[in-house]
């Protein structure tokens, strides 16, 4: 999308609330990324700069964390209430609800984990709200998971400590639970709770949003927690949305135009924090999980996952988890000879499709040495595969059977219009399918192809 789109989408977002919001003027703009820029060089070859340049440190990422960037986590919102009232929460949390992933509910643990398996999951966080307000509900999801899959699934929860007692943290150590991970912002950036989970459960993670005004006390905070063995610091951008807009109001801070509205002071603190840290010689590793790295990769991450049960053996995955759809188009006689060549070449059947009318001819991109486009058109199109809780009838779907009793359903949405290529566009669109170190400059395409690097424009 282009700059004028992006703000375009972000103003629809908030309607006449939009003109209360206080972006960066381009001279304020280059001054942060300018910021932006030193504090990254004042930490290259100390910290990694991982994600397509959207994460760091990635050098020492927490167990659950280095499972998300291998795109392998589920996280289940085990409920959807919690005790504390940050002004920072994205969503109201006022209804107990039932266990949701993905929009999919699941009423059942053993169901949840056929769910696992067929996905091939081998990372699983407890959310919500706040899991210990049913601690038996979590603690039935968490012992389904554990003795199904053992070592082999990482499991974390989140908490904001308020209800986190020797009992019931010795319940979860003996259910497997091997992290988890304190909002210590929920509770006035105490670390006591938290304190007390280390050396009762394996990795103890503080996880919070990098708040600026709080920028001093996060400093000290963090010698704090190096000395009482918490293991990772994991901080966040923080993230307007609708609900949390009026208690953004009246903190100072600068928003920034993007896939959604973020904080600028967020991020520049974040980075501060890491190299104050580093430079400070302190043994705690932090990771700046940036709003742009899970709105482009966890996204990714799901297309993907989803993407395999809906591909066509004619089709192929994208490196941005998109399916995608190549096809000749022309006269019969022109497509039914490229046909007859793919037989004669001993072509798997699934790797191409002719059409009832002949006209047409899907083919793999794998098949691109092997069909003649002269005097046929190369069309490519996009789409998406979701899950859903029932079938909508609103697009093809499929469905993957967890047990007697569940199913999911795989929905296959459009994601582009069909595209018609010129002659040179089909040939590089081929070439850079087959050499992933071309830089893809079909700018129409490109979404589809490939993830946006770097972290979030500043405008």
């Amino acid at each position: 999308m282009t700059r004028e789109q992006i703000i375009a989408r972000n103003r629809e977002e908030y309607g006449e609330r939009y003109a209360q919001l206080k972006f960066p003027t381009g001279q304020e703009a280059a001054a942060a990324l300018a910021r932006r820029n030193e504090l990254l060089k004042a930490v290259a070859g100390k910290a990694a700069l991982g994600c397509g340049g959207t994460k760091l440190d990635c050098n020492r990422l927490s167990p659950g964390c280095a499972v998300c960037v291998a795109g392998r986590w589920s996280c289940l919102f085990i409920n959807g209430r919690c005790n504390c009232d940050c002004f920072y929460c994205p969503s109201a949390q006022d209804d107990i609800g039932r266990p949701t992933t993905n929009s999919l509910e699941f009423d059942s643990p053993e169901d949840y984990a056929d769910y696992i398996a067929a996905f091939g999951f081998t990372g699983v966080s407890f959310s919500g709200g706040e899991p210990l307000l049913t601690p038996e509900r979590t603690l039935s999801y968490l012992r389904a998971v554990k003795k199904r899959f053992g070592a082999a699934v990482h499991t974390w929860l989140y908490t904001n400590g308020t209800l986190v007692a020797s009992d019931i943290l010795g319940q979860l150590r003996d259910a497997g639970l091997d992290e988890i991970r304190f909002d210590i912002g929920a509770v006035d950036y105490h670390l006591t709770k938290a304190v007390a989970a280390v050396g009762v459960i394996p990795t103890v993670t503080v996880e919070i949003p990098a708040v600026p005004e709080k920028y001093a006390l996060l400093r000290d905070k963090i010698s704090e927690m190096a000395a009482c063995g918490i293991a990772h610091l994991n901080l966040h951008q923080l993230r307007l949305t609708p609900y949390n807009f009026e208690r953004f109001q009246g903190r100072g801070y600068t928003f920034l135009h993007g896939e959604k509205v973020t904080v600028l002071e967020s991020e520049l603190c974040a980075l501060e924090l890491i190299r104050d840290t580093l430079e400070r010689g302190i043994d705690l590793p932090i990771n700046y999980c940036s709003f742009v790295y899970k709105n482009r990769y966890q996204a990714q991450a799901a297309r993907r996952r989803n993407g395999a049960f809906a591909a066509k053996g004619h089709e192929a995955l994208t490196e941005a988890g998109y399916i995608r759809s190549l096809a000749l188009v022309g006269p019969s006689d022109a497509v039914l000879r490229q046909a007859e060549g793919l037989r004669q070449a001993n072509v798997p059947a699934d790797a191409w499709l002719l059409s009832r009318s002949k006209e047409r001819l899907n083919f793999h991109p794998s098949l691109g040495s092997l069909v003649a486009t002269e005097g046929l058109e190369v069309r490519v199109s996009y789409s998406e595969a979701v899950q859903r809780q029932a079938v909508s009838y609103r697009y093809p779907f499929s469905e993957v059977r967890l047990n007697p009793g569940r199913k999911i359903i795989i929905e296959r949405r459009p994601a582009s219009a069909e595209i018609a290529l010129t002659p040179e566009g089909a040939a590089a669109l081929l070439n850079c399918i087959h050499q992933p170190e071309q830089a893809w400059d079909i700018a129409e395409l490109r979404p589809f192809e490939v993830l946006k690097e770097g972290l979030q424009e500043y405008f």
